[in-house]
Formats: C-alpha cells, structure tokens, sequence
C-alpha cells in the first residue's frame, strides 16, 4: 500500500510540472516520458491549430506528426524567454504557413507594413464589438473567405486568447505591426460579412 501511494504521489507530483520544467528535465536526462508529457498536453492544440488554418484533415495529421518532430529537433534551441506554448504555437504556424504555400492556397499579396512613424495603441473598439457579435456559423464562413495570414492572426488573438507581445514573438514582428495588421484583418473580416450578408441583423 506504501509503494502504491508513493507512485500515486510521484505521479501527482509529475504531472504538475510545468512546461519549461518538463523541457529541463528532458534536457538533463534525455528521458523520453518527460517529452511525452509535453505530447500529450499539447498535440490537441496543434492539431486544432493545424484544422483551422489548414482545413483538411489529412494535411492535420501529417502536419501534427511534422510539428512534433521540428520540436524535438530543436527543443534545445528553446531559450526560455517566452513560454513553451508559444514557442510551440510559432512552430506550428509557420509549418502550416509553409504547408499552404506549398500547396498553393496562400492568397496574400499584400505587404506587412511597419508603422516606424505612428505606433498604434488601440484596436476600434466598435469593429471588435461587431466582430464578437457575428454568429459561429457565419464567423466560420467569413474567416474561410479571407487570406490565411488575416485568419490566422484573428485565431491567434480570439480564439488562442494570446496578448499582442505573444503574437508579436510568435510572427516576428513588432508589436505595432501586429496591432495594424490585425486591425486590417478585422477590417477585411466586418468587409465580408457586409459583402455576404448584405447587412443582415448580426
């Protein structure tokens, strides 16, 4: 019965361990349950990441698999400056922004511009009301009809919940270049749904 409660507790006691922890352990020891802990606290997230940028089910799971090699690759590049999630997170968006390229589904043939001459500070809160107000099912469709790069950076902020410094290290962009370009893409989303909708009720 000790020897029970004992493991029961190590395992307790394994389990909370934080990301970053995880990583260290990993690091130290090269011990494989340490980073399948890591897989199984987060490949659920990616894979919904990877569905919702890359909408195909197959694209997912080979993507998933991808992903969670590069992590491995270069869990040793990981310098602890941000958290693990978010390093993760970068990982994923930028293997599925490379995933659409290549099959050639990205359509964006606007510039990233940097505001080096007017930092913008806040988001019209009159298009965020609206935006947060459109039905699931038509936010769905909207956010289909528009660039990756515009869904995947309101995904990123609406429905990962990440800060504008999260975004900023994940993109590799300054944080006004996020604020700007996620403005537009709320610009280009409310365009669509008026375009669509013809101005019906939200």
């Amino acid at each position: 019965m000790i020897g029970f409660i004992k493991a029961l507790f190590n395992k307790i006691s394994f389990a909370r361990l934080s990301d970053e922890d995880l990583v260290k352990k990993y690091l130290s020891t090269s011990k494989q349950k340490y980073f399948d802990l890591l897989y199984q606290r987060h490949s659920n997230k990616v894979y919904g990441k990877c569905l919702s940028m890359l909408n195909n089910r197959t694209l997912c799971k080979d993507a998933l698999q991808d992903i969670f090699l590069k992590i491995l690759l270069n869990i040793s590049n990981f310098n602890f400056n941000s958290k693990f999630s978010t390093w993760i997170y970068s990982i994923t968006y930028n293997h599925c922004i490379d995933v659409i390229r290549k099959e050639g589904k990205l359509i964006s043939n606007e510039k990233d511009i940097e505001e080096d001459h007017k930092l913008i500070t806040e988001v019209d809160e009159i298009e965020e009301k609206m935006l947060l107000q459109i039905k699931v099912k038509r936010l769905e469709e909207i956010l289909d009809s528009i660039p990756v790069s515009d869904k995947a950076i309101l995904l990123l902020k609406y429905q990962g919940g990440m800060s504008i410094k999260e975004i900023s290290d994940i993109l590799a962009k300054s944080e006004s270049a996020v604020k700007m370009k996620l403005k537009r893409a709320k610009e280009k989303c409310l365009k669509k749904y008026s375009e669509l909708y013809n101005n019906q009720p939200i």
